[in-house]
Order: structure tokens, then C-alpha cells, then sequence
């Protein structure tokens, strides 16, 4: 991952994947409780971080410019050098999501265009299928235009029966612009271990949001999982 650095707020954000045992969709869930109406799932905790103010790529790159070893560590990251992506006229979007891929293992991985309408339309109705106890990750892919974004996370909220069984927030990084050299970024999140037995298998709805440090979301996502007999 091409982070730049390690925000407070990152910090604080990781936990182990083996927090407590299962009692909703991941491993890594709380217990169940049932949401109260209209409430947002999807709030990032540790709200009370407030990140510094921005710089331009260009002002990072001059940061230190006499430090060798912070040179070439900038360097590595592409913030001094590589020709930016073209923008299309209009999208003033700094993250764009292009794709999401479900990887289980012992099974070809189940890869979503998020770029596509269509597809995004579809997926609240066309359930992903898992066995129960499938051990599997999530693999986001992203590019960055414009300027530097800081503090990306991904957050997840899983429902069965209107009960949130669990919320997942997870830091995906902080990165420049993406490059023709290096366009696009991609993050694999922990894995996770499928419920199993009579009482979690069934349909599960799912919402995940993408944001910045600034609170800023960059996209929605409603889908959602079948958990299927391990025959």
C-alpha cells in the first residue's frame, strides 16, 4: 500500500480480526443490535480527529528538499514525478472507486465493475453466494485525481431482519494523484471467516461507503450476501 503517512486516526481505526467471536456476518463483529430508524450505520467512530490542514502535491514535494533519504521516500510514493491521469472535463471527484472483488478461497474471485450503472443498480438483488465458514477478503480498486487525499476508509454496515449484526471501518491509506506509471491503487482488507450453522445462514443486506479525513464520500454501495450449507 502506498500510504504516506500514518494518521492518528489510522492508528486508533485497526483491530484485530479475531476481536470476538462471531455473532453477525464478519468475525471481526460486535454483537447484534438492532438499528434505530432513520439512523446512519455508516459513521465513522474517532469523529472527534480533525486532519491538518491540505497541501498541494507541489508543496509536498518541496517539503525537505535537502533530505535525501525523504527524497527518494517521496520519490516512491510518485510525488516527484510521473504524468498525471487524464480527468475527464467535469468529474470533480478526487477518489473514484472502479472496482470491488470478492475473493474466497478455493474459488474463482467475484469481481464488480463499480464503474458501470447497471451493475450498481444490481446489486442490492443479486446476492453473492458463500459457503458457510469460506474464509474471504475484500479487494478494493481506486484511482485518485486532482490532488492528495488523506485518511480513505472504507465502512460497512450488515443487516439480517433490519438488525445490524455488524460494522466494519477499515483504513484504506493516503495517496497522491494516480500516474500513467501507477494508475490505480489497490488495497485487500483482512480476511474474514463466514458464519456458519442453521441461524446464520440465510440473505444479509449490505451497505458500504467510501470517505476521506474531510468526511467527504465518494460513493455508496447497497448489496448483499447469501450464506449458503457448506454441502
Amino acid at each position: 500500500m502506498y500510504e504516506l503517512w500514518k494518521h492518528k486516526n489510522i492508528l486508533l481505526l485497526t483491530r484485530s480480526i479475531n476481536q470476538s467471536s462471531w455473532n453477525g456476518f464478519y468475525s471481526r463483529s460486535e454483537k447484534p443490535r438492532m438499528s434505530k430508524e432513520g439512523a446512519d450505520d455508516l459513521v465513522p467512530e474517532g469523529d472527534s480527529y480533525k486532519p491538518s490542514a491540505k497541501k498541494t502535491v507541489d508543496e509536498y514535494a518541496k517539503l525537505d528538499a535537502e533530505d535525501e533519504s525523504l527524497q527518494k521516500w517521496k520519490k516512491s510514493l510518485g510525488l516527484l514525478g510521473g504524468e498525471a491521469l487524464p480527468v475527464i472535463p467535469g468529474d470533480d471527484r478526487k477518489v473514484v472507486i472502479l472496482e470491488m472483488a470478492l475473493l474466497i478461497d478455493d474459488a474463482q474471485p467475484i469481481v464488480v465493475d463499480l464503474t458501470n450503472e447497471k451493475t450498481l443498480k444490481n446489486l442490492a438483488k443479486d446476492h453473492f453466494k458463500i459457503k458457510e465458514k469460506s474464509v474471504y477478503r475484500l479487494r478494493i480498486k481506486f484511482k485518485v485525481q486532482h490532488e492528495i487525499v488523506t485518511g480513505i476508509k472504507y465502512l460497512q454496515a450488515i443487516k439480517k431482519a433490519g438488525i445490524t449484526v455488524d460494522k466494519v471501518e477499515d483504513p484504506l491509506g493516503s495517496y497522491p494523484p494516480s500516474t500513467k506509471e501507477k494508475p490505480f491503487y489497490e488495497v485487500t482488507l483482512p480476511e474474514t471467516e463466514a458464519p456458519s450453522g442453521l441461524l446464520a445462514r440465510g440473505s444479509y443486506s449490505a451497505q458500504s461507503k467510501f470517505i476521506d479525513d474531510d468526511k467527504v464520500s465518494y460513493l455508496t454501495l447497497n448489496w448483499g450476501v447469501e450464506i449458503v450449507k457448506n454441502k
